[in-house]
């Protein structure tokens, strides 16, 4: 297949961007609701977690939940509980990530980071916060007649997702990495454990809430995941140095000036661009087992490529 310029990429549908909108209203309604805590410590806590949470962001994990739970038969109320939990992570991640000892970042979706709107401590038990209550969540919260044995294997799926083989060990990559020259195959480990780990265990979460098991069509969706899941970072890596900062809702160049290898300035954004459309045709081309179950999926895989945001 032949990759689309970035500069040229086509938009979604119409039909398909209503949808993603419909997915972003319904799980910003149920992380609302979820994070009217009884006990939250202290109301400043609570304000804390809902400003990091609530009103912005793509909720392209939840939006990965939903469409492939959905393709698979499931309705949207069964995967409300995978699709809160894989973005409750998700913006623990952001919050830490934000912080002085990480990436001291200012901005994050247009409006100021967690530890500059409350304080640095703040932002860190929110962080701790968030990651306790996406576990709690998906334990305990409704999921239609999911079973105890694949709610423990979702919780399996989202630890993986963020421990040392994921977006902490990732993370940890990264901090080493200031400085430093990283090689291709390293910057592409990188990306694979720090982003694209979260984004397979979104789709793993959402097939599993549906009923898949393991076997092809299970393998197919993770295949699909880590594919779109590096795509999607080396086209986040490509937006840190031409994107708009309006549109990105935080700012551009970060990553140059903090001395972090990145997949540019390591191949050079053409490399970068060539890539990420490999990597989009290769998450595609995995789902061909699957038919035209795969279709939302497809469409996304394309907007995540060409997304300037």
């Amino acid at each position: 297949m032949t990759g689309t310029p970035l500069s040229a990429a086509a938009s979604p549908s119409a039909d398909f961007a209503a949808r993603i909108g419909a997915c972003q209203a319904r799980i910003e309604g149920v992380l609302s609701d979820i994070l009217r805590l009884p006990d939250p410590g202290t109301e400043r806590l609570r304000e804390a977690m809902r400003y990091s949470t609530l009103g912005a962001g793509k909720r392209l994990r939840p939006t990965l939940v939903y469409l492939t739970g959905e393709s698979f038969g499931a309705q949207l109320a069964r995967l409300d509980t995978p699709a809160a939990a894989v973005e409750l992570i998700h913006v623990y991640s952001l919050v830490h990530d934000d912080l002085p000892a990480m990436d001291d970042d200012d901005l994050r979706r247009g409006r100021p980071t967690c530890h500059r709107a409350y304080d640095e401590g703040t932002a860190v038990l929110v962080g701790d916060a968030l990651q306790a209550l996406a576990f709690s969540v998906l334990a305990h919260e409704p999921m239609g007649d999911v079973g105890p044995e694949t709610r423990l294997e979702m919780i399996r799926v989202l630890a993986r997702a963020i421990g040392t083989g994921g977006m902490a060990g990732g993370q940890a990559v990264d901090l080493a990495a200031v400085g430093r020259a990283l090689d291709v195959a390293a910057i592409e480990n990188m990306h694979r454990r720090k982003t694209g780990a979260l984004i397979q265990g979104s789709v793993l979460l959402g097939a599993l809430a549906a009923g898949v098991r393991p076997g092809p069509e299970l393998g197919a969706l993770a295949h699909f995941g880590a594919e779109i899941g590096l795509a999607f970072q080396i086209q986040d890596d490509i937006l840190d140095v031409e994107g708009d900062p309006r549109l990105l809702g935080k700012s551009i160049g970060a990553d140059a000036a903090l001395a972090k290898p990145t997949y540019p300035s390591t191949a050079g954004l053409p490399a970068s661009r060539e890539r990420a459309h490999e990597l989009r045709d290769a998450a595609i081309a995995a789902l061909e087992p699957l038919g035209a179950r795969a279709d939302a999926l497809i469409e996304l895989a394309h907007f995540v490529v060409g997304r300037a945001s």
